[in-house]
């Protein structure tokens, strides 16, 4: 159903964003994985979804804080799988505290990764679409 598209998958390394990458995967689509984890064990991770559904399967470690790492990854994306057809904005971090105990620089990477990343993500693939 997906042969020959391109999904990222933003805070696919665990989690439902992985269990979304891995359905496209199960369905042709070739995956961008995007998130945190050790490299060793994503490199597994990628090697195994390749393996199993016989799709491209790229992992970037885009800091999604970061509008100029996010227009890297999709810069690479197009050069290498040329292109992106899917587009889903999973990625998200939580910090829990009182109000008044709440960390301004938490607040921020909250923003940053929940909000603003999705809205760059969006932005930047959106034209080559």
């Amino acid at each position: 159903m997906l042969k020959d598209k391109t999904a990222l998958v933003t805070g696919s390394t665990s989690g439902i964003g992985l269990g979304i990458a891995e359905a496209l995967a199960a369905q042709g689509a070739n995956v961008v994985l995007n998130g945190l984890g050790d490299p060793a064990e994503v490199e597994r991770l990628r090697a195994r979804l390749a393996d199993t559904y016989r799709v491209t399967i790229r992992y970037d470690a885009a800091d999604m804080s970061r509008p100029d790492a996010i227009d890297a990854m999709l810069k690479s994306a197009i050069a290498e799988l040329g292109g992106v057809d899917v587009l889903v904005n999973n990625a998200g971090i939580q910090y829990v505290a009182p109000l008044e105990d709440f960390p301004v620089a938490k607040w921020d990477a909250i923003l940053a990764i929940n909000l603003s990343a999705a809205f760059h993500t969006t932005r930047l693939a959106l034209p080559r679409m």
